[in-house]
């Protein structure tokens, strides 16, 4: 390994990492360079050939690269802590020529502004990746580090006067506050460590946050799977050195229950539905999530590997419906099904209540497409109804809404004037039942959406029944029927969030009617007994199973 560890600090202040996109496909740029220090030569790529060079893709990358240095940095404070004193020494003098001028001149005027970034969490995020640095190397007696002392006071302090403006917006409970807080924290426990100073760190923000932020159910109250691990994952970095069992009780069975949470909702076989907004699949991210299962086993579970002052604490218990963000999980012949009622989550919210997932072990059969950056010119077409498994109404969005759950009921009566939805998750014997009912104030368009993110093909049978294959490295079959003549369109439309241009089938499903029944059945392969056929009789569904009687369920959902 080099002397410099592998790592060259980029020379300017880092943009919007969100502007990281190409402007003609609409997805992420590839990650390249960036710990070389150079912008790519000729342009950031885009993984369809196109080669992009702006000042505000600059600027992204330089972001970017800044925090990759960091955590480069942090780790090579195991590794090589001469060479990570070299480097934050280089990052301090960097910081100071870079800052002096105060706050990033460019940034937008929408933003909670930093110095070294564009925005304020960009630069804690960063602050908390030097600060867990300087804090490993002065743990370990490493000499050098006093030139480091301006950089993280410089870093505690502007995260507090970040705080301060953000709470005086009226928005104490943003994600935002979780990683100024731990900014904060750690920059000043580590600025504290060099001094050789007893360092004693006040919680009273970071626990007061845990319980604002999140609900009773555990999750973080914007109902996002990215936000909810990306503020757990701020908590567990800021508590290093903590023993899990001396957090007041609140907030430690919160913390235990934000990591059930996560658990809860993944699939047997690993994957994580993407909901509300957030990337789909992000190679940058799964490494957040590796970092963030290596914290919460430590915290709660019963891996002991340090970072905490103490041994875990008892796993909370991994509930299946979620009362507060208004999410239920169903598993049920070999499918995993994420329902989505409940609030609308505020700015990481998409109009998609009622929306159905579908996974196997392994495989996203009908995924949450996940969102892209928010510079791109396709972030308004993720949000909205079409993009997702929901029901529409005369072809239009949604509104922004809330959901109920009850029980194996999940209901909407204001995503529409004069429209009430609800959607029911029935466990068969060996099979799924997914009963979707509309019901208008007049004679309209209702429609189910269907948005396949694998291979899929749909046969018509008789008496008004499709039967759909749905493939990958599980394959699932649908068996699907409505109450009234309905058409099961298949299109195509953009694909999921990593890639839109990845095409995929789309499905929507319509009658024309005052009120109409959509019904469903799913079953994944080798599973028995395999289902052969349905059919609709009033509001009685029979599922007929090879070599068995067939089974009823009753459609009419009250």
């Amino acid at each position: 390994m080099s002397l410099d560890g592998g790592v060259v600090l980029p020379a300017e202040r880092g943009g919007w990492w969100h502007a990281y996109v190409c402007p003609v496909h609409g997805g992420e740029l590839v990650h390249a360079r960036l710990l070389d220090g150079s912008f790519p030569k000729d342009g950031a790529a885009c993984p369809h050939g196109c080669l992009i060079d702006t000042p505000a893709v600059r600027g992204a990358w330089a972001a970017l690269a800044h925090q990759a240095c960091a955590r480069r940095i942090r780790l090579l404070g195991d590794e090589q802590p001469a060479t990570a004193v070299g480097l934050l020494v280089e990052y301090a003098e960097l910081h100071a020529s870079l800052t002096n001028a105060g706050q990033h001149e460019q940034a937008a005027s929408w933003m909670l502004r930093g110095r070294l970034f564009h925005q304020a969490l960009s630069e804690a995020i960063w602050a908390v990746s030097v600060g867990h640095a300087a804090w490993t190397l002065a743990s370990l007696g490493t000499a050098g580090l006093e030139p480091v002392l301006p950089m993280l006071d410089a870093l505690a302090a502007a995260a507090v006067e970040a705080r301060a403006e953000l709470v005086g917006q009226g928005k104490f409970s943003s994600n935002y506050t979780a990683w100024l807080t731990a900014a904060e924290i750690v920059t000043s426990t580590a600025a504290g460590l060099i001094r050789g100073e007893v360092v004693e760190r006040d919680w009273t923000t970071l626990y007061d946050h845990v319980l604002a932020a999140t609900g009773d159910d555990g999750w973080e109250w914007e109902g996002s799977t990215y936000y909810h691990g990306f503020v757990l994952r701020a908590y567990l970095l800021t508590l290093r050195g903590v023993a899990p069992a001396s957090l007041p009780e609140p907030v430690g069975n919160r913390l235990a229950a934000m990591i059930a949470v996560l658990t809860g909702i993944a699939s047997p076989g690993g994957v994580l539905p993407a909901l509300h907004d957030g990337p789909y699949e992000r190679p940058a991210t799964e490494e957040e999530w590796v970092e963030l299962r290596w914290l919460a086993d430590q915290f709660a579970g019963g891996l002991v590997d340090g970072w905490f002052g103490g041994p875990p604490r008892p796993a909370a218990e991994v509930p299946s419906t979620f009362g507060d963000v208004g999410y239920l999980v169903v598993r049920a012949g070999g499918v995993h099904a994420v329902l989505d009622a409940g609030p609308h989550g505020g700015s990481h919210g998409h109009l998609d209540k009622l929306s159905l997932y579908l996974y196997g072990d392994r495989t996203p059969w009908q995924p949450d497409p996940g969102q892209v950056p928010y510079a791109s010119p396709l972030r308004a077409h993720y949000k909205s109804t079409d993009a997702h498994p929901a029901f529409r109404v005369d072809g239009l969005e949604q509104d922004e809404c809330a959901g109920t759950l009850a029980g194996d009921v999940a209901r909407c009566d204001s995503a529409y004037d004069g429209v009430s939805a609800t959607r029911q998750l029935i466990r068969g014997d060996g099979y799924l039942v997914d009963v979707l009912r509309i019901t208008a104030d007049r004679e309209r368009r209702l429609t189910a959406l269907l948005r396949p993110g694998t291979e899929f093909e749909a046969v018509a049978l008789p008496d008004g029944v499709v039967r759909t294959r749905w493939s990958g490295a599980e394959e699932l079959t649908g068996w699907h029927v409505s109450s009234l003549p309905a058409s099961f369109s298949v299109g195509s439309g953009f694909g999921m969030a990593d890639d839109p241009q990845r095409f995929r089938s789309w499905v929507d499903w319509s009658a024309d009617g005052e009120a109409v029944t959509f019904v469903s059945v799913y079953q994944a392969a080798g599973v028995a007994p395999k289902v052969t056929g349905i059919r609709l009789d009033g509001s009685d569904l029979a599922v007929e199973r090879a070599g068995h009687e067939g089974s009823i369920h009753r459609t009419g959902v009250s």
